[in-house]
């Protein structure tokens, strides 16, 4: 390797070790589930292992666009559209690749962008490469934030606002109707990522924005199947237009070689379990509401307040989560110590995930393990 370029990288990893935010991989553990976010229990309980997916190729053979279009695929995007109720569906390879393909297609130098600071990292990366003339981060569900860049920016050219219907790391909701209101009145377009609602909010989980009866207010919704579907890849919903417009603009679809049939059958399958068997969701919450009963702050550690299956405890230091989630670990929790840069400074946390599946007995022991980790480290 070069010396100038080896020594810049482990300057940077130097940098970051330092800051007490070096990330590594692992192997997974053995442990009571808290950190993945299969919250159905679909891909931890192989739901879907016994398809009979070994009848369908496991390549596309290219891009949809080329060799890789296939009627599974076509029928699966009209029943997709037709379940999370929008006019048309898109699919993507994943929910990354949708983001990046739905914002870097929209976005022209004449556009202005506002997101939530919270938004998940694949739409900020699609509005850094796309070519929006401004993009600019407003407070955190603060609708009087947003307003104030709206009536700035309105009339400056085609406006684009840019949510998370449930916050990957926080667990809180966007206030939808409110976003709704504020972008009918600027005519800005609203897109939704619905990536931690996909499945478990809503009449059989179709999402928050289906939940609230705004579909035909959102410009586009984003739902992945990599969390509560249990399988693998995305689909953008809009209108008609917007399809077809994604089918020429979007580089993240049109040059990658698509989802092979096993994948696209094995989302169908997903969907219909999930038809099927909407008590899976219902018992997700109620385990939700079990465990917000038993959250208690103790001293500067603070649970953040949430009513999803993503569940915070504030602890500040990077050194400190990761103590805790180590603490955890060797008791037989499996839970994630969340770290800057993906949280702000001086908020990493332990992150909980709540699954359908975990009993009431390990949500106690869970809160039981915290209190005395954090009654020894005050």
């Amino acid at each position: 390797m070069p010396e100038q370029l080896e020594a810049y990288l482990n300057r940077q990893l130097e940098r970051r070790e330092a800051r007490d935010s070096l990330r590594s991989l692992y192997h997974r553990r053995a442990g009571i589930d808290f950190f993945s976010n299969d919250y159905l229990g679909i891909a931890t309980n192989r739901v879907l292992e016994a398809l009979p997916v070994h009848r369908y190729a496991c390549g596309a053979t290219g891009s949809r666009l080329l060799s890789g279009n296939t009627r599974e695929a076509e029928a699966l995007e009209a029943y997709l559209a037709a379940y999370h109720k929008g006019q048309s569906a898109l699919l993507f390879n994943s929910g990354y690749d949708a983001n990046l393909g739905l914002i870097t297609a929209l976005a022209h130098r004449q556009m202005t962008i506002l997101y939530d600071e919270y938004v998940h990292a694949s739409i900020i990366d699609g509005i850094r490469l796309s070519h929006a003339g401004k993009a600019f981060r407003f407070h955190h569900n603060d609708m009087d934030d947003l307003q104030r860049k709206l009536d700035k920016y309105a009339g400056t050219g085609p406006l684009l606002v840019i949510v998370e219907a449930v916050y990957s790391m926080e667990g809180d909701a966007a206030p939808l109707e409110a976003l709704v209101a504020l972008a009918a009145r600027h005519d800005a377009a609203l897109i939704v990522d619905e990536a931690h609602s996909t499945g478990v909010i809503g009449d059989q989980g179709r999402g928050l924005v289906a939940a609230m009866g705004l579909e035909r207010q959102v410009f586009a919704r984003v739902h992945t199947f990599g969390k509560a579907m249990g399988c693998h890849g995305a689909a953008v919903l809009g209108s008609e237009l917007l399809r077809s417009y994604l089918v020429n603009y979007a580089r993240s679809f049109i040059y990658t070689t698509a989802l092979p049939p096993q994948a696209v059958i094995t989302i169908q399958h997903a969907y219909e379990w999930l038809e099927q068997h909407d008590a899976m969701r219902q018992q997700l919450h109620d385990r939700i509401a079990f465990f917000s009963r038993q959250c208690r702050n103790a001293g500067d550690a603070r649970w953040i307040e949430s009513t999803t299956a993503i569940q915070g405890l504030v602890l500040g230091s990077g050194t400190r989560a990761r103590k805790a989630a180590a603490y955890l670990g060797r008791r037989g929790i499996k839970a994630a110590a969340i770290l800057p840069p993906t949280v702000p400074e001086g908020t990493a946390r332990i992150r909980i995930c709540l699954h359908a599946f975990n009993t009431e007995n390990e949500i106690l022991i869970l809160h039981h393990t915290l209190e005395q980790w954090l009654q020894s480290n005050p």
